[in-house]
């Protein structure tokens, strides 16, 4: 069975592993699609993601001296689709012959339990791709809840990737007005498409100064280009008292960070946004399942567009080519998919 490995930074295989056994209370899922995250996953591939050099005590929720994982790294991934091929005796749903999204990694296949897939199952007519959107659409509506939008509030979006530009879209159906940031244009032709108010190009200027000009600063922004100087700009951005939520997976040093400015004159809220948990004040209402059916509610419904967001598709035999062509052109792919369809 294939499965996508990182055998060290900028190396990658696909290799084989044998099928897992079928146990009570799962089921077997064949794998369609597998969608790369590229942020993280690219944390993975250049060796940048602090769990190869750091030791995540789950306890204490601090990292330590040590190591959390190592190479090879199997089986990265959780943007994945297939279907259902083989159930427990003591399984009814899903049923054999439906298609499932979850995460699973890029893997020709996996047994899966069949509770993780409760709520799953794509509807009769839907495209079996948008499923691989169902965590990144996650992440975005969860930034956007720690933003905490009201109707009519003033909100920039920086980077306009995938999980920026579902942010935005999101954002225009809370009631938000958006001004969309990024350096690549076409991305932020598709930021207009998904509701953008204004879109703003960062190689032309400062960001705040243009929200300052136009409507006295942001009341909140969201950040997702997991750039530090984004995170500056921010935090620049926003008005005295506003949010900055950090949604991006910063990697290193936070060089370009000058605290002492508007940070500290402004008194900016700066709240951190990732899908191991909700805003806390939205944790007796919410979790991070909800989050995932709630955006795909959104997307069968025809409020999310997400069709236009994928850019490759490419065989499971073409991994490393794959992760070569993101890694050093990433402004020419937005989501790539990988297939596992047997050649």
């Amino acid at each position: 069975m294939r499965v996508i490995t990182f055998q060290e930074p900028g190396r990658v295989s696909v290799s084989l592993e044998s099928p897992a056994e079928l146990v009570p209370g799962s089921v077997r899922v064949r794998t369609l699609f597998s969608g790369v995250s590229a942020g993280t996953e690219l944390t993975a591939y250049r060796g940048t993601n602090p769990y190869l050099t750091r030791k995540w005590d789950t306890e204490r929720r601090l990292f330590l001296e040590g190591q959390t994982h190592a190479y090879p790294l199997s089986g990265w991934g959780y943007q994945e689709v297939g279907e259902v091929v083989e159930a427990a005796p003591d399984v009814a749903e899903p049923p054999v012959g439906s298609l499932v999204w979850g995460i699973w990694g890029h893997r020709a296949e996996a047994v899966v339990p069949a509770e993780k897939l409760a709520g799953h199952i794509l509807p009769p007519g839907a495209d079996p791709v948008a499923g691989v959107f169902a965590r990144v659409g996650a992440i975005a509506l969860n930034a956007v809840h720690a933003a905490d939008v009201h109707l009519g509030d003033q909100l920039a979006v920086f980077g306009q990737g995938v999980i920026g530009l579902l942010a935005t879209r999101m954002a225009v159906l809370s009631g938000a007005r958006v001004v969309a940031a990024d350096a690549i244009p076409d991305r932020l032709e598709l930021a207009r498409k998904f509701g953008a108010a204004e879109t703003f190009d960062v190689r032309s200027g400062s960001v705040a100064e243009f929200m300052r000009k136009r409507v006295e600063g942001a009341d909140t922004a969201i950040e997702l280009s997991g750039n530090h100087l984004g995170l500056q700009e921010a935090i620049r951005t926003v008005r005295k008292g506003g949010r900055v939520v950090a949604a991006g997976f910063y990697q290193g040093d936070g060089i370009g960070l000058r605290l002492g400015e508007e940070f500290h004159h402004n008194q900016v809220q700066l709240v951190s946004s990732q899908i191991g948990g909700v805003a806390s004040w939205l944790a007796h209402r919410w979790d991070v399942e909800r989050l995932q059916r709630t955006f795909m509610e959104l997307v069968h419904r025809g409020e999310v567009e997400v069709g236009d967001l994928v850019t490759h598709v490419v065989p499971v035999e073409r991994a490393a080519e794959a992760f070569d062509l993101i890694d050093k052109h990433q402004s020419e792919v937005l989501q790539l998919v990988f297939t596992f369809e047997e050649s």
